[in-house]
């Protein structure tokens, strides 16, 4: 059974998500006017501020290393291990633009956070249905043309340790699909946060470090099908 302090922590992360809520006509009335670059840097507003301030409310702090390889301005596709419920505000605190996350299909039944993840051009995917994978993948190809940067964890759900699972190699599919360059990402020490005990351990750090950019406009059939394993050896290389 969670603590009583964990289960006040977590009411804390839902506060921060409903205060962004106010938010949401402004980016329903940019998205149906078409205004994307206007709705592109709302949400990157609306994404700082909530990260911060979740990772301020816990005295959570990312040491960043290779912050030079970040591009100053998306779209790419982010792909990233995936240790901890963290992760998804670690990535969106440190990241100069809006990041939309592929996230699985059961977040969907948390009302507060579903309509986070949708609002924030974030997709949700049912990995068991294969058919259904492939269509959100596509779509979130789709946004990226747009302008909407993304990030997909290949792992498909947290490792909750330091030991990554399985990478998915349909997850760069989000990338290749829309021939846009890919950010490879390690995340490192986020499982200790809450994951390892099952309650929130405040006042920590943890690792995140930038990868350089990998293109994937022009790459040859061959190189595709080893891209997805060079993406992975290169995120686990700082695990």
């Amino acid at each position: 059974m969670k603590s009583l302090k964990t289960i006040g922590a977590l009411g804390k992360v839902a506060g921060t998500v409903l205060e962004g809520g106010k938010y949401a006509k402004t980016l329903e009335c940019l998205r149906e006017e078409g205004k994307t670059e206007d709705e592109i840097a709302f949400i990157y507003e609306l994404e700082q501020y909530w990260s911060g301030e979740v990772l301020d409310r816990f005295g959570w702090k990312a040491e960043v290393e290779g912050a030079e390889n970040l591009p100053g301005s998306g779209p790419v596709v982010v792909i990233s291990n995936h240790q901890s419920y963290v992760d998804i505000p670690a990535i969106m605190n440190v990241m100069p633009f809006q990041v939309g996350f592929v996230a699985k299909a059961e977040l969907g039944k948390i009302p507060v956070f579903s309509k986070w993840i949708t609002r924030t051009r974030g997709l949700l995917i049912d990995r068991g249905d294969a058919r259904s994978s492939l269509k959100t993948i596509s779509e979130g190809a789709e946004l990226v043309k747009q302008g909407f940067s993304m990030c997909i964890f290949p792992e498909g759900t947290r490792s909750r340790g330091p030991v990554p699972g399985e990478f998915k190699a349909g997850s760069l599919k989000l990338a290749t699909k829309a021939r846009c360059p890919v950010l490879p990402v390690t995340i490192s020490g986020t499982y200790r946060l809450y994951e390892e005990t099952g309650n929130i351990r405040e006042n920590q750090s943890f690792r995140v470090v930038i990868h350089p950019v990998m293109e994937t406009a022009g790459l040859s059939r061959k190189e595709l099908a080893e891209l997805p394993k060079k993406v992975e050896e290169i995120i686990i290389s700082e695990l």
